[in-house]
């Protein structure tokens, strides 16, 4: 049975408007394919020459052809989101950070999602676990790039054991199929010592090597475990040694892949460097950013970006001192609490305080997953400058709720103290922001 998508409006002056489609028609195939989702529907749109079959709202069937320009969109809303809801993930990775999560907080931060859709569109990171052979030909012929794939290990069995998932051990044959078809992809490692790292981390980069550069980019980050890990799988940290070997492994690598093709290809997270105790790379090592969102890149970046907003701004005459309280995780606060030194000689002061991650555990140590009730515990009264300013990304997106479910205004109420949530991933917007309050 063929599916139907209601359609809701049509735009104004649109290819869809050219053969009078109306609201409350349903979109029924494009080119005779049917339309699944939002993935056919965009891909299916961007030919010259389109068969539009849909129904009328009276229940006529209309079959109509269209001449538009190449990539031009049809111009047609639906009802829906023509996703059809999320895709969850049907693993049991032993180092799944959402099993560890508290219970009681954000109710989004217990969905485990795995949907290789939102991984083209949001640049989510999937396993391919759960596709089907027949909706992995989907992809393949719907030429879907770059795709963001946790791929964790390219030995079959080990990544089976590491996600408790038989069809995890197709990832070889799927990245190549994916390689041959000329989709591109970025690929995330996370390491759990004494399991997929030392040797298994040579191999598995050694098989991504061999895709590039239709395997585009790896980030290696450090398993991150919190104090909830009653009835799972006995894992430990990185001691500082091992992040240290595996920050030489990956830059061997990159020195090889730098002279060869002239670029890096594989990056340690930030955070890796801060375990193994050594200075982030510079600037340039991180080539295009691609993997901001493993916090590869990220503080480099963003010191680069307010040291260039910082130099086209005015320096005072006369320095008017104003002061700031501002909120770390612990990893980053020395670095921050360095560069923000930089801003003395234009009047302003900020003391970076790190919190202890006492919510999850003080090895959980980023500043996105930072508490409001740990702000509050170790921060209270402890506040000097006019206003304590916050990393955006300890809240949702969009949102002004922290983890455990407090929201902004509510700590600031607490804390007798003015918030200023601010960028964290733009330098120069922090800057905008800071000479604003």
């Amino acid at each position: 049975m063929t599916l139907e998508h209601i359609i809701c409006s049509v735009d104004d002056n649109s290819a869809a408007a050219r053969l009078n489609i109306v609201s409350g028609s349903a979109l029924l195939t494009i080119n005779g394919e049917e339309v699944i989702d939002i993935i056919d529907y965009e891909k299916l749109c961007t030919n010259e020459d389109i068969t539009v079959e849909y129904r009328t709202p009276d229940g006529a069937k209309v079959k109509a052809f269209l001449k538009k320009e190449l990539y031009e969109p049809l111009g047609l809303n639906f009802a829906d989101d023509l996703i059809g809801g999320i895709r969850s993930c049907k693993n049991h990775c032993l180092f799944c950070f959402i099993d560890q999560m508290v219970r009681g907080g954000r109710e989004t931060l217990h969905v485990k999602d795995d949907d290789w859709r939102m991984s083209l569109i949001m640049g989510n990171y999937i396993t391919l676990t759960n596709v089907s052979e027949a909706e992995f030909e989907r992809i393949l012929r719907r030429e879907v790039s770059p795709l963001y794939i946790s791929v964790h290990t390219t030995e079959p069995e080990l990544r089976i054991m590491m996600m408790k998932n038989p069809t995890a051990g197709l990832i070889n044959e799927r990245l190549k199929r994916l390689a041959e078809r000329g989709i591109g992809f970025h690929c995330q490692i996370v390491l759990c010592p004494g399991i997929n790292d030392g040797e298994h981390l040579d191999r598995t980069l050694g098989d991504l090597k061999a895709l590039y550069p239709h395997a585009r980019s790896v980030a290696v980050v450090p398993v991150g475990l919190t104090a909830h890990r009653e009835g799972l799988y006995p894992l430990r940290c990185m001691t500082g040694g091992e992040a240290r070997e595996t920050v030489a492994r990956i830059e061997a690598m990159q020195k090889e892949m730098r002279k060869k093709y002239g670029e890096g290809f594989v990056y340690a997270s930030d955070e890796m460097y801060i375990a193994a105790g050594e200075e982030l790379p510079e600037y340039g090592n991180y080539d295009d950013f691609l993997q901001l969102e493993n916090g590869v890149g990220l503080l480099r970046k963003f010191e680069r970006e307010l040291l260039e907003a910082l130099s086209e701004r005015r320096r005072p005459i006369l320095p008017v001192k104003k002061r700031y309280d501002a909120v770390s995780g612990t990893s980053a606060a020395a670095f921050l609490q360095e560069l923000f030194g930089k801003l003395k000689p234009y009047g302003i002061e900020i003391k970076v305080h790190p919190v202890k991650n006492r919510y999850l555990g003080e090895t959980v140590t980023v500043a996105g997953l930072v508490s409001a009730r740990d702000i509050e515990e170790q921060l209270k009264g402890r506040l000097s400058g006019r206003a304590l300013l916050l990393p955006e990304c300890m809240m949702r997106a969009n949102d002004d709720i922290f983890l455990d479910g407090m929201r902004l205004g509510e700590l600031q109420k607490r804390l007798g103290k003015k918030l200023v949530a601010m960028s964290a991933f733009d330098g120069g917007a922090f800057i905008e922001e800071l000479f604003n309050i």
